[in-house]
């Protein structure tokens, strides 16, 4: 399969028009007390209270990241350090999108569906832009689970119902 680029730019990070900032995810009782708190959330700037909220206390993976250790892909001049957990779980909207976008294009590359290593790249970056700028998503179980174990080496049984068959007829 052939990519054209759209949002992004060849040799450039799909974020670089994209600013990022932290913010707080907190949920509270009637009574006061807090039930979910998460400081320095790094989302897309654009982005809402809803849809922090709704990433930091539903989407992002809390437990089983080795520190330090993210699958990679980098740009010419700038290292994916916000990819890199530098936490048990997940602190960044761009783990979240790197873990999709990075684990489909690898599922993508392992089936022969792209014409060259460049087709892959333009269909990492210009996922993770549309995720980044709300363009486009998947379903709620594939912000769950997709890519725990391409990113992080997270392994276990599967939890669901799920079926791939990428030879088609």
């Amino acid at each position: 399969m052939k990519i054209s680029r759209y949002f992004t730019t060849a040799g450039n990070s799909p974020y670089a028009t994209i600013p990022f900032e932290p913010r707080k995810s907190e949920i509270r009782n009637p009574d006061g007390s807090t039930v979910f708190l998460m400081e320095n959330v790094m989302v897309p700037a654009h982005w809402s209270q809803v849809a922090t909220d709704i990433l930091a206390q539903k989407y992002f993976r809390k437990a089983g990241l080795t520190v330090g250790r993210a699958a990679g892909l980098e740009y010419a001049g700038e290292t994916a350090t916000a990819i890199v957990p530098t936490a048990e779980h997940e602190t960044d909207s761009r783990q979240v999108f790197h873990r999709l976008a990075g684990c489909w294009r690898a599922w993508g590359e392992a089936n022969g569906y792209f014409d060259s290593a460049d087709d892959a790249q333009t269909f990492y970056d210009e996922l993770v832009y549309m995720l980044a700028k709300q363009i486009a998503a998947p379903n709620s179980p594939q912000w769950f689970n997709t890519g725990l174990h391409w990113a992080y080496g997270i392994a276990g049984p599967a939890q669901g119902h799920w079926y791939c068959e990428p030879q088609w007829p």
